[in-house]
């Protein structure tokens, strides 16, 4: 299938309509026979419906994508050839994907995610998997978040990575990452967005996201989460889409790794190398994408499982009526609300500190991770060590100690 222009308009205006999200979108075109009948129809549902509905011009939309189109970027729809066919397999994969970059959506991915607050050694890893992953062939999926993600598209890059964002095309975030998208781009990788150019994100767009990331891989590798952690809702999302969760197990007393002890425990994949990850996803992937593949939900029982969307119900009566309720589905509370990020820590102490576990690093690397000097990190430790906060090996490496 490929869109003509005039569908490519008409598609992008019928989900960028409020209330219209993966699943009412895919239910509008079946119902209508297309997004050009759907939007004609729009008024009419409204009214029956006692709800707004109002899809944005076809000069606004056409402005949407004269904007991507000056960022270098372009409008693919699922089923094109150029979208990714595993995320195309997945309930609510996005109908239009705003892509910058080359077109390497359907070459083999692994996604690794985790902690924005990682410690020196849980960068090290990620950076170690990251490079043996691309060295054997695979692409690597992250979302651009400090700490886990930023390390793990870094080295990447010359093997192959993508980069999926939580707002739209321009509106990097965190906007301290806009060089690292530059580089993806200029090595031959790949930057997606869902949302619409200018879509300043949220916190509940960056689950919307994390569920593309996971979409887009044979399998998800969690390096240092919490159990809040959001990385831990890109594993649930690999679960439902009936893909790979693998996890590093970590120090049971690092906070950092409760959450990654905990799929573990449950039945994740342990991950202490390269291989872990090659001899599980090895056979999965020479069968290839499956084709005939039934979404999520038809396979799995994901009725309590929370949306994120505030998305049109079909097949709802008129809120006047008996039974009658909002035209809208409403999202459950909690993770999705949560702000994504929290301040990078702005001085040396604290900065050096929140790099450092129960794991033994060395100087040499703690001062890479950390952006300073030798001297600062040897002056910072022998604070630490005089406060009696860390202890020091015979390698010279050095680890946090628990209070």
């Amino acid at each position: 299938m490929q869109l003509t222009d005039a569908q490519r308009l008409d598609w992008l205006r019928l989900i960028r309509t409020e209330g219209v999200g993966p699943r009412s979108f895919r239910t509008l075109i079946n119902r209508f026979g297309g997004a050009a009948a759907a939007l004609e129809a729009m008024p009419d549902l409204a009214r029956r419906q006692g709800k707004r509905l109002e899809p944005p011009s076809r000069a606004q939309a056409e402005d949407e994508i004269a904007a991507l189109a000056r960022l270098g970027g372009r409008l693919i729809a699922i089923g094109e050839a150029e979208y990714p066919r595993l995320l195309q397999q997945t309930d609510a994969a996005p109908p239009l994907l705003a892509l910058r970059g080359a077109p390497i959506l359907n070459r083999p991915a692994v996604a690794l995610v985790g902690s924005r607050n990682a410690s020196t050694a849980g960068l090290a890893f990620t950076e170690r998997l990251a490079r043996g992953l691309g060295e054997a062939g695979l692409t690597v999926v992250s979302g651009l978040a400090r700490g886990i993600d930023a390390r793990a598209h870094k080295a990447s890059l010359q093997t192959g990575t993508v980069a999926v964002m939580a707002g739209g095309q321009d509106r990097i975030y965190p906007d301290n990452h806009a060089a690292l998208v530059e580089a993806i781009l200029g090595e031959g990788g790949a930057v997606l967005a869902e949302m619409p150019f200018g879509w300043v994100p949220r916190g509940r767009d960056f689950p919307r996201r994390n569920r593309i990331i996971s979409g887009l891989s044979y399998g998800t590798v969690v390096v240092e989460a919490a159990r809040r952690s959001g990385s831990l809702i890109t594993a649930r999302y690999a679960l439902e889409q009936n893909r790979e969760v693998f996890a590093v197990p970590g120090s049971p007393l690092d906070p950092r790794a409760e959450g990654t002890n905990d799929l573990i425990r449950q039945g994740a994949t342990l991950v202490s190398d390269v291989p872990h990850i090659l001899d599980v996803l090895g056979p999965i992937i020479e069968r290839g994408p499956d084709a005939d593949a039934a979404p999520a939900r038809d396979r799995l029982d994901l009725k309590e499982q929370p949306d994120f969307w505030d998305e049109i119900d079909l097949d709802a009566p008129h809120p006047d009526e008996p039974g009658g309720q909002s035209l809208f589905h409403r999202p459950m509370p909690g993770l999705a609300e949560r702000p994504d990020d929290p301040p990078e820590p702005a001085d040396d102490l604290t900065r050096i500190v929140a790099l450092l576990g129960p794991s033994p690093v060395g100087t040499d690397e703690l001062a890479r991770t950390a952006g300073v000097g030798i001297r600062v990190v040897q002056t910072v430790l022998l604070e630490l060590e005089l406060d009696g906060r860390i202890e020091r090996h015979r390698s010279g490496a050095v680890s946090l100690l628990s209070r």
